[in-house]
């Protein structure tokens, strides 16, 4: 199975139009287009959608080395408002590859480069829970 057709296992993200556009080890990018069903009662995007795109590059950045990883802690700063009709992406680099509890920063942007947010967040690798992905050597 290729990491792609494995996060579109990912229900909740996948039902709210965020899509894996790049990976490989310890790296993941992912993008949203922000529509109405995003926005918060102001018209920005909600903070929650912002957060799960980070989430979900975490994930696949995290998880590209084979064992099943989730994510134990996170801390989000938001820094900028995402409009509605923006294209915003989330780039996940994992800072510490530890056999159990890896750390990665994740920088969430607008298609106009503007810092929206950052989330550093950490994981647990459960031990004996692995996967496979063909597309990662």
């Amino acid at each position: 199975m290729t990491v792609k057709e494995f996060f579109q296992q990912d229900r909740f993200a996948t039902l709210n139009d965020m899509e894996l556009v790049e990976w490989g080890s310890g790296y993941a990018k992912t993008r949203l287009t922000v529509a109405p069903k995003h926005c918060n009662a102001v018209g920005f995007c909600q903070g929650g959608a912002i957060f799960t795109l980070a989430d979900l590059a975490f994930a696949v950045a995290v998880n590209s080395h084979g064992t099943v990883t989730v994510a134990t802690n996170s801390t989000i700063t938001f820094i900028r408002s995402a409009k509605l009709g923006a294209t915003i992406f989330a780039e996940a680099h994992e800072i510490v590859n530890h056999h159990r509890l890896p750390y990665a920063e994740i920088r969430v942007t607008d298609d106009e480069e503007n810092l929206l947010a950052v989330i550093t967040t950490t994981g647990y690798r459960k031990e004996g829970q692995t996967m496979e992905f063909n597309d990662l050597k």
